[in-house]
């Protein structure tokens, strides 16, 4: 077990919803870059054999960094568009 300072928390994060084998998580923002909270349900779906679909409007922009970690992700993450 490993001891935190008062300045060192574990970080976590949680998936809007999750419904069977699926995690989600709905953006509503001009442009999606790669954050720490899709990194974490990235690793969070793999973990329980799960994919994770990320919503977005219509004319949202994908970030290239986040175009990457998609392709490098075997297949875990995909993006809806709404």
């Amino acid at each position: 077990m490993e001891f935190y300072t008062k300045h060192q928390t574990l970080r976590s994060t949680q998936a809007d919803a999750e419904i069977g084998n699926r995690m989600y998580l709905f953006k509503n923002t001009t442009t999606l870059r790669l954050t720490y909270q899709i990194e974490m349900l990235a690793f969070t779906a793999k973990a329980k054999d799960m994919k994770l679909i990320i919503r977005l409007p219509k004319k949202a922009k994908i970030h290239q960094t986040l175009r990457e970690f998609i392709l490098e992700s075997d297949g875990i993450i995909k993006i809806e568009r709404t």
